[in-house]
């Protein structure tokens, strides 16, 4: 360690350094030592390091230094300190106006909701420090009072900047410090990281390609990660039985429940919104003090279990990637990351909020649940520990962002040349390679699109009059997507909501998704009222999810080194060794313990046993059985998407029909007509020319609701189309839009969108190279493999209660029933009806005129069966309705009260309720379970009947 970084505080006037003693900071954290001498220099700088390490003082004290040193503070802005999410304004703020008090300098928030009253205050007398976002910074270029204000900014500060620079949010905010820097030269950039695989290039990104000073904490040093799948003890038997689950899953729930018992204060990281409520579910059932954090609950919601997790009246937070970021939840021992963290920054981050006491190092636990999710955690693991980060995937000449800053440039300037414009924009770092020409394409499109004069004869850009309105609508490059409401069509309650993406990517009558921790299916969509109509899967171990929720990917290099796992594996097991000899030698390399690596070792043992050709990462292995055929390959979720679409898209047009694909991180599932052999996807593996890769993909996507839906998001940023969803016209005919756009810079940005973030054609075509080079060789299989459904028990159904236990639907169901209303109606006497709920039905309901026990339970709007019965006229229709009444009538005068009940459920005529009646059962539930079960067929087969 250097002097200077021993001394690193002594970089800082007295005045900071008397703030720090009162704080109680006697010695520099790892990225104050070694960050705070170039900050006080004024050099552009990226700390690297991880949440919760004194990163936010790291950046702003040497800034508060400045903004006191000779001259004092300036009369406009003199710091902008920008997050990427709202909730981190409001920490950042609690955080630095204890300094700001202290140092005499004043700190304000402003984004979306700021008051009007308080905006015009920061206008006419702007803070030292203003907390905002990206979008609200968007805003402030365009204001002519801000504009001035913003003049006198020294030094911008990005906070979460690897958040950023992998999104169009990141490309839109590298403009907007080019606009800022046009207003007030030589601004100091600082950005705040978590640790990246590139730090150079998110360096770039901060500073448009100036020079940047990196200062790095190495944080896979200073992390402990061990991976566990729980072995299933009498203890989980019995929590099975008690919430009503399999063993497998009561032993994740105990595992879990025993590490947040040996620390105070837990994070529980999982992948989905749907995991996080699902396990916090069984936790609410054990009474445990553990809270659910998602970006799907109300802002109250959240920041009250994040106080009193903070408070330590919780000693869990179950969360997804929203804790990732820097939300101040107090000391955190120790990290569970539920399920394979997916991504190796994704897991450095998430352990990384453990710990930070003098640099401590930081603790956590991967629990997994199956050979896939183990093998790759293990990868995850192991390249963490050794540094090996996936790089940040910035959006490189992203149109529909030069689409959105041109407006706001013009509308700040009222009119610029083009040549200027393009100066300004290509400083930016995700558009340094922005050809002019294509500049001009986007301005043309915009002028089409008035939303700005072009004047060709003077080269020069001016406002038209929707500029201004374009720019306030459209401060946010993130999609401004509809949300379906989810309806159960049983129970008729609402269980969620559904984005837009979701419902034109995947939605079809018939698919099955997870959502509540439960699995559904698809019964109906209504574009119009945007809602999907859904019925619950009645044997979820039955079925496969065809979409789980939005998956992280899962990049090339960790899903190789699960195939480089089992090639390693495969020589000793196929010499005769078991399993757990297998898992003893893997055991040095990989942070993970015996049991958890001879169970996932277990399912190459069974690889071998069937004499299955084992897939690695030099090894494809393709197995079919009838019209299934699935490619072995671990190549990662992004190119076995490409692959997959290669495939696909070859073998349709040689068998003139479609073909069914599914991938994952290690399979790529293909259903084909009985007309393919395996030979023809062979040939296609050894024949496709690797070059023609992302041609044929290209093709196939001109089809796609994929493509359609993005080429909407983003001709909308273009001013080229409203939205296309909830205005009430329906989806738009993909060939239309196609037709329209195809010649487009649209179209070209919608395509380079797929491409950045879906799929890997540089990727694939290496695997094509590989295979056709005879470094990776391609074997084949009759029949099916333990690794090839490996993938099957995927989709989150660890959590999925078994078929009954389902006490929630049932009571929903029981609850809705007993307050539904239904007509009593006397069919011996006719005279007396009443319409009442069925909760106040007696238990053999008699009438009160003449005393018969002959009462018909009728649905409430039945009062032509009410007049025909009293008519007792004889033509057919009222023939037919008199009859149905008296069948009732029999049914209520021999099972009472239950017949009502029956009767009352949705679909559920005489006939059926008789059936429901008849059967032996044990209990009130199993009742209402039949009755559930007649309503779903109903549902099912409405649309016949209607």
């Amino acid at each position: 360690m250097s002097e200077g970084d021993v001394a690193a505080f002594t970089h800082l006037g007295e005045t900071v350094r008397g703030a720090l003693s009162e704080r109680g900071f006697s010695t520099p954290t790892a990225p104050q030592r070694v960050a705070i001498p170039p900050l006080s220099a004024g050099e552009h700088t990226l700390v690297i390091a991880p949440t919760g390490s004194g990163k936010t003082e790291t950046a702003m004290l040497p800034v508060f230094d400045h903004l006191l040193a000779e001259d004092g503070p300036p009369e406009g802005f003199g710091v902008l300190y920008v997050t990427p999410l709202r909730a981190l304004n409001r920490d950042m703020r609690e955080r630095l106006e204890w300094w700001g008090e202290y140092l005499g300098l004043e700190v304000d928030v402003r984004h979306g909701d700021t008051t009007q009253y308080q905006r015009g205050k920061q206008a006419e007398n702007p803070p030292d420090v203003l907390v905002t976002t990206p979008e609200t910074l968007q805003a402030m270029l365009t204001g002519k009072r801000l504009r001035e204000a913003l003049a006198d900014v020294s030094h911008v500060v990005i906070d979460e900047v690897h958040e950023l620079a992998a999104s169009k949010r990141g490309a839109q905010l590298a403009v907007g410090l080019e606009r800022l820097e046009d207003l007030a030269s030589g601004v100091q950039r600082i950005g705040l990281s978590a640790t990246v695989g590139d730090p150079g290039e998110v360096g770039n990104f901060l500073t448009g390609g100036r020079p940047c000073e990196i200062r790095e904490i190495d944080v896979g040093s200073n992390v402990d990660v061990t991976v566990r799948q729980p072995e299933i003890t009498d203890e989980d038997e019995r929590l099975a039985g008690e919430l009503m689950t399999e063993a497998d899953t009561a032993s994740h729930v105990r595992l879990i429940r025993d590490i947040v018992a040996e620390n105070e204060s837990t994070l529980i990281f999982v992948n989905t919104r749907q995991t996080a409520e699902a396990l916090g579910s069984r936790f609410t059932e054990l009474e445990l003090p553990i809270g659910v954090h998602h970006g799907s609950l109300s802002k109250e919601a959240r920041i009250d279990v994040e106080d009193r997790f903070k408070a330590g009246e919780l000693d869990g937070l179950l969360c997804t990637s929203s804790m990732e970021l820097g939300i101040d939840v107090g000391r955190v021992d120790h990290v569970v990351q539920y399920k394979s963290p997916r991504q190796v920054a994704r897991l450095l981050q998430r352990i990384g909020r453990a710990g930070h006491r003098q640099d401590e190092v930081s603790s956590g636990t991967i629990v997994t649940t199956r050979p896939d999710d183990t093998f790759e955690a293990l990868a995850i693991a192991r390249r963490a520990r050794d540094g090996e980060v996936e790089p940040a995937a910035i959006h490189d000449g992203s149109l529909d962002v030069v689409a959105n800053q041109l407006p706001g440039i013009v509308q700040s300037r009222d009119a610029i040349h083009v040549e200027d414009a393009y100066e300004t924009i290509s400083r930016a770092y995700p558009f340094r390679d922005l050809p002019v020409e294509t500049l001009r394409e986007v301005v043309s499109e915009l002028h089409r699109n008035r939303l700005v004069w072009f004047d060709e004869s003077a080269d020069r850009l001016e406002t038209t009059g929707g500029t201004w309105q374009y720019v306030y609508s459209n401060l946010s490059m993130i999609p401004d997507e509809a949300t379906y409401e989810v309806h159960d069509i049983a129970s008729g309650s609402q269980i969620g909501t559904l984005d837009e993406r979701f419902v034109v990517n995947f939605a079809q009558p018939g698919e099955v998704f997870i959502q509540r921790g439960e699995m559904w299916r698809i019964a109906e969509i209504d574009d119009e009222e945007a809602r999907v109509k859904v019925s619950p899967i009645e044997d979820p171990a039955g079925e496969v999810p065809s979409w789980i929720g939005q998956e992280i990917p899962v990049p090339a290099p960790v899903a190789r080194e699960v195939g480089e796992i089992r090639g390693v594996a495969e020589p000793p097991l196929s010499g005769g060794a078991d399993a757990s000899a297998v898992g003893r030698e893997l055991e040095g390399r990989y942070p993970a313990d015996a049991y958890t690596l001879t169970e996932a070792c277990a399912q190459l043992e069974r690889q071998i046993e069937t004499e299955a050709p084992m897939p690695t990462a030099d090894r494809l292995v393709l197995e079919r059985q009838g019209r299934t055929v699935v490619v072995n390959a671990p190549f990662g979720h992004t190119v076995n998407e490409t692959l997959g679409r290669v495939l696909s898209s070859l073998l349709g047009q040689q068998a003139g029909s479609s073909v069914g694909l599914e991938t994952d991180p290690y399979r790529i599932e293909l259903e084909v007509p009985s007309s393919v052999a395996t030979s023809d996807v062979l040939a296609l593996f050894e024949e496709t020319d690797p070059d023609h890769v992302e041609t044929i993909v290209e093709l196939g996507l001109k089809n796609s609701d994929a493509l359609a839906f993005r080429l909407a998001q983003v001709s909308a940023k273009f001013g080229a189309l409203k939205r296309w969803q909830g205005n009430g016209s329906g989806r738009l005919s993909n060939d239309r839009l196609l037709a329209a756009l195809e010649e487009t810079p649209m179209y070209e940005e919608s395509l380079r969108e797929v491409f950045h973030e879906d799929l890997d054609a540089a990727g694939a075509s290496a695997v094509l190279e590989g295979i056709q080079t005879g470094e990776i060789e391609v074997d084949t299989y009759r029949g099916r493999t333990p690794i090839g459904q490996g993938g099957r028990s995927s989709g989150g159904k660890e959590l999925l209660a078994p078929e009954n236990a389902d006490a929630s639907v049932i009571n929903t169901v029981k609850e809705r029933i007993q307050d539904d209303r239904v007509i009593l109606l006397c069919t011996h006497c006719t005279d007396w009806k009443v319409t009442t709920k069925v909760r106040r039905v007696s238990d053999q309901p008699t009438c009160p005129e003449c005393g018969s026990t002959r009462i018909a339970s009728l649905n409430p709007w039945a009062d032509e069966v009410v007049q025909a019965v009293r008519a007792n006229e004889k033509d057919e229709e009222q023939e037919s309705m008199t009859e149905r009444a008296f069948r009732s009538a029999g049914l209520v005068q021999s099972h009472g009260r239950q017949a009502v009940i029956a009767m009352a459920a949705r679909g559920v005529g005489p006939h059926n309720a008789a059936r429901i009646i008849n059967k032996l059962r044990e209990n009130e539930a199993e009742f209402y379970r039949d009755i559930l079960s007649k309503e779903r067929e109903y549902a099912r087969t409405q649309a016949f009947w209607d």
